[in-house]
């Protein structure tokens, strides 16, 4: 039977999303998305940075993320928030290939 639970065979033990993030409206999933695309180009960026991708470097907490949400991100508008994911998500696939050598080496790919 299928669950909406989520087992990773990679770093497993990966932090959840903060349960405000997990709870949040339909209407409002941008927002998600934008702390979603936030952690991911911050997680990617970080590995390249100091050549590592343990577990702790590659899933942290979502702290960071939500820091920076909250500082730059949490006030704007819709379209605001929108235009903020795609430059996360440029940023993201810009480290990407890196990260990604960097991890395969590791086996957390």
């Amino acid at each position: 039977m299928p669950t909406l639970e989520r087992n990773f065979t990679v770093c497993p033990d990966r932090p959840a999303e903060p349960v405000w993030m997990q709870e949040i409206p339909l209407r409002q999933a941008y927002q998600r998305v934008l702390v979603q695309d936030i952690y991911r180009a911050q997680n990617l960026e970080r590995i390249v940075e100091i050549g590592n991708c343990d577990c702790a470097t590659r899933f942290p907490s979502w702290d960071a993320a939500e820091a920076v949400f909250s500082e730059r991100h949490e006030s704007n508008e819709r379209w605001e928030m929108l235009q903020a994911s795609e430059g996360y998500n440029r940023r993201a696939n810009a480290a990407r290939p890196a990260a990604k050598a960097i991890c395969d080496a590791a086996g957390n790919w």
